[in-house]
């Protein structure tokens, strides 16, 4: 009994619209920001300070809070092991970036050693990435080939290439790319701009990431078969490299004898070198996009590796924090990094537990630097080859996509198809281009050809869905759900009209052209009636006796209102229909174009004798519909109801109250 008068209290004893809503719960008017706001919430204090500098150097948090004897060990041991594998992979990627090696130890000592105190990943292991290094390498192949750097030798007709005034233009080039990079990332950071990466969806990533591997595989085959190679960039380079590859192998099989070795690897560390500013504008684009697939690669596996261990990685630091280390690392001839896959895994598993693993990995290579650098100079290149390929095998995986996607989300597996085709024929830049633009144009045709439905009340329950899903659902009697999947902007809204309209059943234009025939049949046929009744008082008026009865006519006439025409009494055919309830559940915005469309479907329902009524509108869409002067006379906030439901109940009752009505009349 007393839970039946709890439930008897919380049942509300009337519906409200949004109208009633605003007044009941007494809405706030929407805050209009002021200057002095603004200057309250950009105060300088001592905390406010304190806030910025722990969010800026993250280390100054969490190092005061290391616990050394529980993750000092750990991080000493997976620091040496990932530090081991950064040499042989600093070297293989400076080599796939068409750079001198020893700027792959540079790459791998200077960024790691800087994430220590601007990261927030304790187990991303940054430094130089095989997509990012052959990202770099088609550039420095297009705008600094060996052929710009041939010399003659001794005054003859042989030319050779000078390797030592090429390795220095690249160098510069790379370097002021490098920078320009670590800007657009420290920028995009600063101005909370994470969310940047979302647009890279993940199966464009692991597409593009896959393709870049195979220009990665390709581009290992001369040094991997032994074949002196020009240098191809640009859209379908790739295909060329490969068949030129296979002529050279085949015709120098038996007649090739000498190994190609990485070279001379000077000892110590070089001063800082201004980056060549004049270039930034002929390496912009190349720029952004390093700065978008390096930070993209950074925080998808900042976030996995964040997720498993149970800690937050703030997603516009890492940007600032990756930035920071391209561009004050391009002053010391490092080339742009990322985070690599296989070494993150090594720093987590061999027990890395926090940033000073990598403080550790850069020590490594420092020492290798400055002592025993020379000990690599003999190394083939066809074991970097070998080593670049074998750390490939991880991207090649991804291939597994193919079935997962085909099985899960057939639109996820078009981006991954064609990221990859892309990226494969017009090379990483413009595929990146084009596969972005592809995604996007994914989700504005979604948006465009949303799914449709009527929805129906599931018996004894407040819970509404869609008639052709759910067989207990049924249509409520007289009114028509409306619902779409999609929000409501200019490219689909037109569509979002139509697709009411047929939903419906009814084709409501052609019933209001009808409508619209009709009235003016019958404004013809009562102005015909009115040159009748005016020629027969004139006649009256003729006659003696007659004008009495004429002034009674007229003043009847005067006094009687004639009724409203409806589609019944002018002999059309009516809706089975009296309501329709919008759901704007799904919709987050609105625009004008919307607005106007949804100002048009109000007003052709109404013709047609059917009230319309929208149930679920945010809050927010019903401000743009205020600002947009939706609202007026005609449409009042009184159509608008919380819920499905809501409308459902108002609606009941209106009509119990008009057949009330009606019955008392009679």
């Amino acid at each position: 009994m007393a839970a039946e008068m709890v439930l008897s209290h919380r049942v509300p004893h009337k519906v409200l619209s949004e109208a009633d809503l605003e007044e009941v719960a007494q809405r706030k008017p929407p805050a209009k920001p002021s200057l002095r706001g603004c200057l309250r919430k950009t105060r300088c204090s001592a905390s406010t300070a304190k806030s910025l500098l722990f969010r800026f150097l993250p280390f100054l948090h969490w190092l005061p809070r290391y616990p050394v004897k529980d993750w000092l060990l750990g991080d000493i041991a997976s620091g040496f092991s990932v530090g081991i594998m950064h040499l042989p992979q600093g070297l293989a990627y400076a080599l796939l970036a068409g750079l001198p090696p020893v700027t792959g130890l540079y790459s791998s000592f200077y960024p790691v050693f800087l994430y220590f105190f601007f990261g927030t990943s304790r187990h991303n292991s940054v430094g130089p990435f095989a997509v990012i290094s052959v990202m770099i390498g088609s550039l420095t192949d297009s705008l600094a080939p060996s052929e710009y750097f041939l010399e003659s030798v001794n005054g003859t007709n042989t030319t050779i290439v000078n390797e030592e005034r090429r390795d220095a233009a690249r160098v510069e080039l790379v370097a002021t790319i490098t920078v320009l990079t670590g800007i657009f990332q420290v920028a995009l950071g600063l101005l909370q701009f994470g969310f940047v990466v979302t647009y890279l969806s993940d199966p464009l990533v692991r597409g593009y990431t896959t393709a870049a591997s195979v220009h990665v595989l390709v581009s290992q085959l001369k040094n991997v078969f032994g074949v002196s190679l020009g240098e191809h960039s640009g859209p379908l380079s790739l295909f060329v490299i490969i068949i030129s590859t296979g002529i050279s192998y085949g015709v120098n099989l038996n007649a090739k004898f000498g190994i190609s070795v990485v070279g001379n690897i000077p000892s110590g560390l070089k001063p800082p070198v201004v980056p060549k500013v004049s270039c930034f504008g002929q390496v912009a684009g190349n720029a952004f996009a390093i700065a978008v697939v390096g930070y993209a690669i950074c925080i998808s596996l900042g976030k996995i590796f964040a997720l498993k261990h149970g800690y937050k990685v703030d997603s516009n630091q890492e940007l600032i924090a990756l930035g920071l280390c391209n561009f004050l690392g391009g002053f010391f001839q490092c080339f742009a990094i990322s985070c690599s896959m296989s070494r993150s895994l090594v720093q987590e598993s061999t027990g890395g537990n926090s940033q000073v693993a990598g403080v550790i990995a850069s020590l490594v290579i420092l020492v290798t630097i400055l002592k025993i650098g020379e000990l690599f100079r003999d190394l083939p290149k066809a074991i970097l080859a070998a080593i670049i390929i074998v750390n490939l095998k991880g991207m090649f995986k991804q291939f597994n996509d193919l079935r997962v996607l085909w099985k899960s989300n057939r639109v996820d597996l078009m981006v991954w198809i064609v990221t990859f085709v892309a990226t494969l024929m017009l090379n990483l830049d413009i595929g990146l281009g084009a596969s972005v633009v592809f995604g996007l144009l994914t989700v504005i045709f979604r948006t465009q050809l949303p799914h449709y439905s009527i929805l129906g009340r599931i018996a004894d329950t407040d819970v509404y869905r869609d008639v052709a899903e759910y067989q207990m659902a049924q249509e409520v009697p007289g009114v028509k759900i409306f619902s779409s999947s999609s929000t409501l902007y200019f490219a689909n809204v037109e569509l979002y009209a139509d697709a009411l309209k047929k939903k419906s059943g009814i084709n409501v234009d052609r019933l209001i052209e009808k409508k619209k025939k009709a009235l003016k049949k019958l404004k013809k046929q009562q102005k015909k009636a009115e040159k009748e009744k005016a020629k027969r008082q004139k006649d009256a008026e003729d006659r003696v006796n007659g004008p009495g009865v004429a002034v009674i006519e007229l003043s009847g006439a005067e006094d009687s209102t004639p009724p409203e025409p409806t589609l019944r009494t002018l002999g059309l055919p009516q809706p089975g229909f009296h309501a329709i309830i919008l759901d704007f559940s799904p919709v987050n915005f609105v625009d004008t174009v919307s607005i106007k469309i949804l100002k048009n479907i109000f007003r052709d329902f109404r013709e047609i004798e059917v009230d319309v009524f929208v149930a679920g509108c945010p809050v927010a869409v019903l401000t743009q519909l205020e600002r947009g002067n939706f609202f007026s006379s005609a449409i009042t906030k009184h159509c608008f109801f919380p819920s499905v439901h809501a409308a459902m109940i108002h609606i009941s009752r209106e009509r119990h109250q008009a057949s009330v009505d009606l019955s008392t009349r009679m």
